[in-house]
């Protein structure tokens, strides 16, 4: 049976966890341990109690989470914050979260596999920062109505601002909150952006700087990296896993 240390050394180097100056409040890595046992994985994209009790009825013991639970940290340990807490230690759940490492692995990353879906290449990098990307720019060479056309059919909500070109060459994928994209989009070429959310103010920059915005869902654009690590680690260590949806349809 293998051990939650052989588990988290392999999701310590598979995603270059080091490698990253994520957030403050991010704190990936292992944030809550178990028994040291692990006999069924599990993938989220929020931690939440909601979560969490799936999870433990579902019996898992290693969880996967693209937000975990250290957000607002620190923070006492009461109210909702122990109920979290308190449902995976009974459950002997161990959580292991990966943020902006599960952004930009060029296989395993949301938006590596956000390009994937669509038949592209994520071959250029895009939001570098400390010497890494945070997304990436593959080449394009159908229609702005064809990728419109494919984004509505693998996302439920889809929103489309298409103010730029008609046959786009090159793509921009920032899962997530792509407000900080939208800032680094003239400087790689690029004048279109498949994304999961933006603020308001963005409508005018779109018509004024001639942008293609799809905007696909926050959490509907991270579901790819949690899932993807998790189905890895299944094959390696020989264990079931499960993603635990949620309805957030934000």
């Amino acid at each position: 049976m293998p051990t939650l240390h052989e588990l988290v050394a392999y999701c310590e180097e598979r995603t270059r966890r080091t490698a990253f100056n994520d957030a403050p409040g991010a704190f990936n890595g292992l944030q809550l341990a178990n028994d040291g046992r692990v006999t069924k994985i599990g993938a989220i994209v929020d931690s939440g109690i909601t979560p969490f009790r799936k999870a433990a009825a579902a019996g898992i013991d290693f969880l996967i989470a693209h937000h975990g639970m250290y957000w607002d940290m620190p923070r006492p340990i009461t109210g909702p914050v122990y109920d979290r807490v308190s449902t995976l230690m009974r459950a002997n759940c161990a959580l292991y979260s990966s943020h902006l490492p599960l952004d930009s692995h060029p296989e395993i990353g949301n938006n590596a596999l956000l390009a994937r879906q669509l038949g592209l290449s994520p071959a250029t990098p895009f939001m570098v920062h400390d010497g890494e990307p945070v997304g990436w720019v593959a080449a394009h060479k159908a229609s702005r109505a064809s990728l419109r056309s494919q984004l509505q059919k693998l996302y439920p909500r889809v929103t489309a601002i298409e103010y730029g070109s008609t046959k786009p060459r090159a793509i921009a994928f920032c899962s997530g909150s792509g407000n900080s994209a939208m800032r680094e989009l003239a400087a790689a070429g690029v004048d279109t952006l498949v994304t999961g959310e933006l603020r308001e103010e963005w409508f005018n920059v779109a018509q004024e700087q001639k942008l293609n915005l799809y905007l696909c869902g926050h959490y509907a654009t991270e579901v790819h990296g949690v899932k993807a690590l998790a189905a890895e680690l299944s094959e390696r260590f020989g264990l079931p896993w499960k993603f635990i949806a949620t309805d957030n349809p934000l």
